[in-house]
């Protein structure tokens, strides 16, 4: 009988022994899955947190090419709009370019309005690269100009300008200026350089514009100067 319980007795504590090593390692087990688990999730995070900063990049980047983009159509699309100058009733085209500033007319508007929109550049210090747009009627555009809204298209950015100018002697150069009232014409060409400020030379890239006017003469106003291909 007592072999009997002794037997019974010595079954009865190995298998709680058993049990007790199980239920340390289920522990174990659990501890060593959590702390798996808040690694993976650290680096989930991680990786999810680069993920959104490159793509809030990448979105910047796009925006600032398709900011570019359209400014080089409106270019291309440049129009010898005219105007009268009622203080000496005579005709005049309208072009205003100087080296940190530019307002043109052109046939191409980024709402794909009918009719010709009138394009104003400039840029501000610590600021970025503000565009106005408005309509271009029979008059000059100026005074719209000044009563517009306007747009941050390139922040960060600073623009210069320079104008692609033929001589009689058939001599091409750029120069800084471009005053469609004195030349009664538009430039061969424009070029727009979009240089990053000092600041954000690591994260913005310079964007370059060479754009070719076709349509630079009025067909009843003559240039004063010689502008043709």
């Amino acid at each position: 009988m007592r072999t009997v319980n002794q037997t019974v007795n010595q079954t009865v504590n190995q298998t709680a022994k058993q049990a007790g090593f199980t239920l340390v390692e289920i522990i174990l087990s659990l501890g060593l899955t959590a702390l798996l688990l808040g690694l993976l999730s650290s680096g989930v995070f991680i990786v999810a947190d680069d993920w959104n900063r490159n793509s809030d990049v990448l979105d910047k980047s796009l925006d600032q090419a398709l900011a570019a983009l359209q400014i080089d159509r409106a270019l291309h699309g440049a129009f010898p709009h005219s105007y009268t100058n009622f203080d000496t009733l005579g005709r005049e085209i309208y072009f205003h370019g100087e080296d940190d500033y530019l307002s043109f007319v052109s046939t191409v508007s980024p709402q794909r309005s009918p009719g010709l929109t009138v394009w104003e550049m400039y840029s501000v210090a610590d600021e970025g690269v503000y565009l106005s747009l408005v309509p271009a009627f029979s008059d000059n555009p100026t005074q719209r100009l000044s009563e517009s809204e306007p747009i941050l298209v390139l922040e960060n950015y600073t623009a210069e300008f320079s104008y692609l100018y033929q001589d009689l002697n058939e001599n091409r150069l750029w120069i800084d200026e471009w005053l469609g009232e004195e030349q009664l014409s538009l430039p061969l060409a424009v070029y727009v350089h979009f240089v990053p400020e000092r600041d954000f030379e690591d994260v913005n890239e310079e964007l370059e514009i060479v754009a070719r006017i076709k349509n630079n003469q009025h067909r009843s106003i003559r240039p004063t100067t010689n502008t043709g291909f």
